[in-house]
């Protein structure tokens, strides 16, 4: 398990940035924080409440708030009418993209190949140049129909 201790860890590192912004890493956001790591995938507010007990739906949504305005979460937009959330690039330190399932909303998290992200790179240089745009960042969704619902 993630240390516990300011700094260190995956749950050191939630309460520094949060402690940053003045905001206490409370046992629901720990748990929020946790149940994320181990999804493996954006997970939606339902999906989180089943896979912890306890967690009341409106407070896995204000801590939620919380934790995107600390840039420890991100909310994913998806197909259907359910947002996912996820832990941010930024804070888990893995870049990836999504695949969405058109039918049922289901969101995956894919990598990607060095040459994709090569080109990705060379088109972002000629935007911000053509543009005068500064780029952050990129988000990549594949949208298609999952194994389930073809």
């Amino acid at each position: 398990m993630a240390s516990a201790q300011p700094g260190g860890g995956l749950h050191g590192r939630a309460a520094t940035l949060l402690a940053a912004r003045g905001q206490k890493y409370t046992t629901a956001r720990r748990v929020i924080v946790g149940a994320l790591a181990e999804a493996g995938r954006p997970a939606t507010i339902a999906e989180l409440l089943t896979a912890v007990s306890g967690l009341a739906a409106s407070t896995a949504y204000r801590n939620m708030a919380v934790l995107g305005e600390a840039g420890i979460v991100i909310r994913i937009g998806g197909t259907d009418e359910f947002a996912r959330f996820e832990l941010s690039e930024e804070f888990s330190g893995r870049h990836h993209h999504h695949i969405t399932c058109t039918d049922c909303g289901l969101v995956l998290d894919t990598g990607s190949s060095p040459g994709l992200e090569a080109a990705l790179a060379e088109s972002v240089r000629d935007i911000t140049q053509a543009a005068g745009f500064e780029i952050i960042g990129h988000r990549v969704e594949l949208v298609g129909r999952c194994g389930s619902c073809q």
